[in-house]
């Protein structure tokens, strides 16, 4: 009953008990941890991130990719599809054959195929578990695992261009989804001299094999980096010394009066339709447009990214 004192355990009382103490946990706390360590040796700094890449090069060894979220292993299905991937040597991890096939000629050069590369399993497999891997797609009795693609981290693009004594040349893609586009920027990247492309995390295409196949092997030197937030890797570029520079239809600079794509750069392209977003936009230092004769209205993001990296790549001559 309410106010009743004498029941068992109730407090009469606002004073508190005895507090068990901290035993000099407190004081121990604030004591200093010694003087703050050199940029250099600081885990996760650029500076550190530097040393790390001039260390390697000096040994002779390649640096590793790093960064984005690893993403999962993708299935080729069909013959016409598993062929023209092993053609363009799309990494695999395993060739799946139906047991019992009906050879033809597309089976026998996929088989031919893993035979010259190596490092390709191969198993056979009854139909019925060819169905289930792929839910039920019409695999003509091949299939082929590639591994998720090892993205590098966007700031190890400005490294391998530092390191090797040139103006940073890379390309950003801000909301293109279509992997074949993502797979000829990389290839215009390779052929003019980029140092990389840049892609968001999200609503983004990412290293599929189909943007491998369209890469025509380019995929295997030029590096793809995934940014957890593209404007602030933009905003981060900007504070290493590179100049961003978007392309867009009402740019107020024609692309070939852009002098800022003799130094060090990034290339930024938005998607055919929403061109680049409000913040990207914002976040560019310069905003230039493709002059087009013929009257068109845009391109396509690989056609305009072969284009800027075609224009960087004369001045820079």
């Amino acid at each position: 009953m309410a106010g009743n004192s004498q029941r068992r355990n109730r407090r009469t009382s606002n004073k508190k008990g005895a507090q068990v103490g901290s035993g000099g946990n407190r004081r121990r706390s604030l004591e200093g941890k010694g003087p703050t360590p050199r940029a250099e040796e600081r885990k996760g700094h650029p500076k550190q991130r530097l040393a790390q890449v001039r260390a390697r090069k000096a040994a002779g060894r390649p640096a590793p990719r790093r960064g984005g979220p690893k993403g999962t292993s993708e299935l080729v299905v069909g013959r016409n599809p598993v062929v023209e991937a092993l053609r363009e040597g799309v990494p695999a991890n395993t060739l799946y054959v139906q047991q019992f096939i009906d050879s033809d000629e597309r089976v026998r050069e996929a088989l031919r195929l893993i035979a010259d590369r190596g490092g390709i399993n191969l198993m056979e497999a009854p139909r019925a578990e060819l169905d289930r891997m792929t839910n039920g797609l019409n695999h003509q009795g091949l299939v082929l695992q590639v591994p998720p693609y090892a993205y590098a981290h966007p700031e190890d693009l400005t490294s391998a261009a530092l390191d090797a004594g040139e103006d940073a040349l890379i390309v950003a893609l801000d909301g293109v989804t279509d992997p074949r586009n993502l797979g000829a920027v990389v290839r215009s990247a390779a052929a003019f001299g980029g140092h990389g492309v840049v892609v968001p995390e999200r609503r983004a295409a990412g290293m599929t094999a189909g943007a491998w196949k369209t890469s025509a092997g380019a995929a295997a030197r030029i590096p793809v980096a995934r940014a957890t937030n593209l404007t602030r890797a933009l905003e981060t570029y900007q504070k290493s010394g590179l100049t961003v520079v978007g392309l867009t239809a009402d740019g107020g600079t024609d692309l070939t009066d852009a002098a800022a794509l003799e130094g060090p750069v990034v290339i930024v392209v938005g998607s055919e339709g929403k061109g680049l977003s409000r913040l990207v936009g914002e976040t560019c230092d310069v905003l230039v447009r493709i002059p087009m004769p013929g009257g068109g209205e845009s391109l396509n993001a690989g056609v305009a990214a072969g284009v800027a990296l075609y224009e960087a790549a004369r001045r820079r001559r």
